[in-house]
């Protein structure tokens, strides 16, 4: 996969760019009968009279996310994985992942392929590709709230945009992970100036151009990473990879742009009451205020159409922008189908045989 170029994050921001504009156009499909599902997911109880069946737990689940992309792509596919907290113990990331692409009309498969890398990649692509339309051309100084995978890759797509950023400030809840973010941050990027090791989220907002937060937390909004409006400078770009709370000024104050509305109004659909305070990611909350009416619901942006053109992107300088990453199974298709094609080309990876001839054809 890496040979493949799965770690090549320049063309995946390009590929991801290419899908949202897809996605906008509505050459896709994914599951469910509004075709806007984020997949099917395996739930464990907490008891069972079962002996070997798994309990719910941090983390604890099975998920397979199909989709089929249009475009360029013409190809479906699925990731599949496991997933539990507990495999971190065992030195095991804690969501182990694969992905099968096929051929969009007889279904054939195309490729196996290990995902972890390949969801990593096309997660922190999809902050680059806000950053690319939203952030200003001059950005310098990102903030980076929870030094975790996540933030490792859309630090890397955020560099790929905008070559200019030259300091990282880094806010996480352990010094352990703080000091290992700024080691692989300091290796991967030599050009960085000044990493700056901060004991708050206020820190790590104040005076960034960029913040990237991707700090998990429990259900409820009062749990949720909150940020104040005057520690945001004017013209800062606040990217949300999880969850987020923010104060009503702030809210007010900036443009709210999502990498794609559909998902959050579909995911917000099977959720009663109000569906940030049970899925914390910015797009859920401001699937909330379209609803009760506390925002328009064209101040509720799609980053497909700012692509596009259908809208603008950033008008000047001063402009604050909260953009929302929620991530959706057409990401894997496009990126697995770029890395494939790469893959078919340069000869790389073993040739399966499925059958000589189907048995039950």
């Amino acid at each position: 996969m890496i040979r493949a170029g799965v770690t090549d994050m320049a063309a995946c921001v390009d590929t991801m760019s290419e899908m949202l504009v897809e996605f906008k156009r509505g050459d896709y499909r994914m599951a469910g009968v509004e075709n806007d599902l984020h997949g099917a997911q395996i739930y464990f109880p907490q008891e069972s009279p079962f002996a070997g069946m798994p309990l719910d737990g941090p983390d604890r689940r099975f998920m397979a996310m199909p989709a089929y992309l249009g475009g360029s792509f013409q190809t479906a596919g699925c990731k599949w994985y496991g997933s539990n907290v507990e495999n971190r113990k065992l030195g095991l990331p804690r969501s182990i992942l694969m992905f099968t692409l096929n051929d969009k009309d007889t279904g054939a498969p195309l490729a196996h392929m290990s995902a972890n890398l390949l969801s990593a990649y096309r997660t922190g692509a999809i902050p680059g590709v806000g950053a690319r339309h939203l952030a200003r051309e001059d950005a310098r100084v990102v903030g980076i709230a929870g030094p975790g995978p996540m933030n490792r890759t859309s630090l890397e797509a955020l560099i790929a945009v905008r070559p200019g950023i030259d300091t990282i400030k880094v806010f996480g809840r352990s010094a352990a992970g703080i000091e290992g973010f700024a080691a692989w941050a300091q290796e991967r990027f030599p050009q960085l100036r000044t990493i700056e090791r901060v004991d708050s989220l206020q820190g790590a907002v104040e005076g960034a151009d960029i913040v990237s937060i991707a700090i998990p937390s429990p259900s409820g909004s009062e749990h949720y990473p909150y940020v104040a409006d005057a520690w945001v400078k004017p013209g800062a770009l606040i990217l949300c990879s999880a969850h987020l709370a923010l104060e009503e000024g702030l809210v007010r104050r900036a443009r709210h742009v999502a990498d794609a509305r559909s998902i959050y109004e579909a995911w917000a659909s099977e959720i009663p009451g109000a569906a940030h305070e049970v899925v914390g990611i910015w797009g859920m909350e401001l699937v909330d205020r379209v609803r009760d009416g506390r925002m328009r619901p064209e101040q509720f942006e799609d980053l497909g159409e700012i692509i596009e053109g259908d809208t603008p992107g950033r008008t000047n300088n001063d402009e604050v922008f909260v953009y929302s990453v929620g991530g959706m199974p057409v990401e894997d298709v496009a990126w697995a189908t770029h890395v494939y094609r790469n893959a078919v080309r340069d000869g790389i990876g073993t040739k399966l045989n499925l059958w000589e001839t189907p048995a039950l054809a």
